[in-house]
């Protein structure tokens, strides 16, 4: 999957790359907490379960109140907190503080305030902010799960060029028709068909300028489709262990069947997709394409090439028709990001990944290396 070395952060460069701010734009941080109303107490400062929150508020608030927001002409600048999810994508709640613990209305005093949002918090907020920048035209990036690998890495790489090569294989990938994904778990091999119709690739590519609304990740470096159908099965890694094999009908997941580990965990999955059929829905597919080094957070390994992850649920930020309203239970309505790459998923094989297209068949990956095919698009 490669290696890079990387220039020492710079946020200036990093805001100029990523969102060519202009004179006279307003800027706001957001960050989740527990009880956001402590937010002028700073409890993020030595919570070993806040890291994101703090290099929100150590790198990047005060980065930007030391010169940052004069050199670029921006106003605002102000950090709100609101209360933790407790699930990827959950829409965000209505209320958030200040670091005065003033309380706030975030469709009626805080979207329709500001020009870009930068969001580090513990779980994603992308959807939910994606959804409310076409609503309130704003533009932003979500950072969640921010450490400091990330920040000397991913956060430090020249989005110019991570933009060039992300779109040099979106082309080569775009109008697939099928892509098979092949495991292996131990003696047990698993296939998984996914039909994308010859639908454009889309890409997370870390560039979000001008007026256009739109929400990106950060760090970016990822192709990736909605797919319109899904037949087989597949293998899931769970955060204790456990592995699970799923079997797709339709387009999503109809069961969870234990491989090894604890079957609590499964039962608990099988229960989300019995009451929510939607939590079942294989909603995106997406491939990695960039040389960063593992960070154990999602955000970034996601991002690598030679992996590639699957995603459960939500996906109307990525133009899906699986939004928070499919859902029967609000909790329920989530983007689960199913990330297989051999530091995440040792026990899983990727033995290999088949691109369909105009009836000819071509291998992009094989055990998470990237396939000949993808090396030349890259070249």
């Amino acid at each position: 999957m490669g290696s890079s070395t990387y220039p020492p952060f710079d946020l200036g460069r990093l805001l100029r790359t990523v969102f060519d701010p202009q004179p006279g734009e307003r800027l706001a941080l957001l960050i989740d907490l527990p009880e956001p109303q402590d937010l002028p107490k700073l409890p993020f400062l030595n919570h070993p379960a806040l890291v994101p929150q703090r290099y929100g508020y150590e790198v990047f608030y005060l980065g930007l109140h030391n010169g940052l927001l004069k050199e670029f002409g921006l106003s605002g600048g102000q950090l709100y907190a609101y209360r933790t999810t407790g699930g990827s994508n959950l829409d965000l709640p209505e209320d958030a503080y200040d670091l005065e613990g003033r309380r706030y209305w975030f469709d009626e005093h805080i979207y329709p305030s500001y020009d870009i949002f930068l969001c580090f918090s513990s779980f994603s907020a992308t959807a939910p902010l994606t959804a409310k920048a076409k609503q309130f035209g704003f533009r932003g990036a979500t950072l969640h799960g921010l450490n400091q690998i990330i920040l000397e890495t991913g956060l430090s790489a020249d989005y110019e060029e991570v933009s060039r090569s992300t779109e040099k294989l979106r082309k080569g990938l775009t109008c697939a028709d099928v892509f098979t994904l092949e495991f292996r778990v131990g003696d047990q091999v698993f296939l998984l068909s996914l039909a994308t119709s010859g639908q454009e690739a889309q890409k997370s590519h870390g560039i979000c300028r001008g007026k256009h609304p739109d929400v990106v990740n950060l760090p970016a470096g990822e192709v990736y489709f909605v797919p319109t159908g899904a037949q087989g099965e597949f293998p899931i890694r769970l955060e204790d262990g456990t592995v699970a094999v799923a079997r797709a009908e339709g387009g999503r997941v109809v069961e969870f069947s234990l491989l090894r580990g604890d079957r609590q965990g499964v039962d608990l999955l099988n229960e989300k997709i019995r009451v929510d059929a939607a939590a079942g829905v294989i909603g995106e597919l997406g491939f990695g394409t960039q040389p960063y080094p593992p960070s154990g957070r999602d955000i970034q390994d996601e991002k690598i090439l030679g992996t590639i992850h699957l995603a459960l649920g939500r996906n109307d930020h990525l133009g899906g028709e699986v939004s928070p309203e499919k859902f029967r239970i609000k909790r329920n309505a989530t983007h689960d990001d199913i990330l297989y790459a051999p530091f995440k998923t040792p026990e899983i094989d990727l033995l290999q990944v088949v691109m369909e297209r105009q009836g000819q068949k071509t291998v992009l990956l094989t055990h998470y290396s990237p396939a000949p095919y993808l090396l030349s698009l890259l070249a």
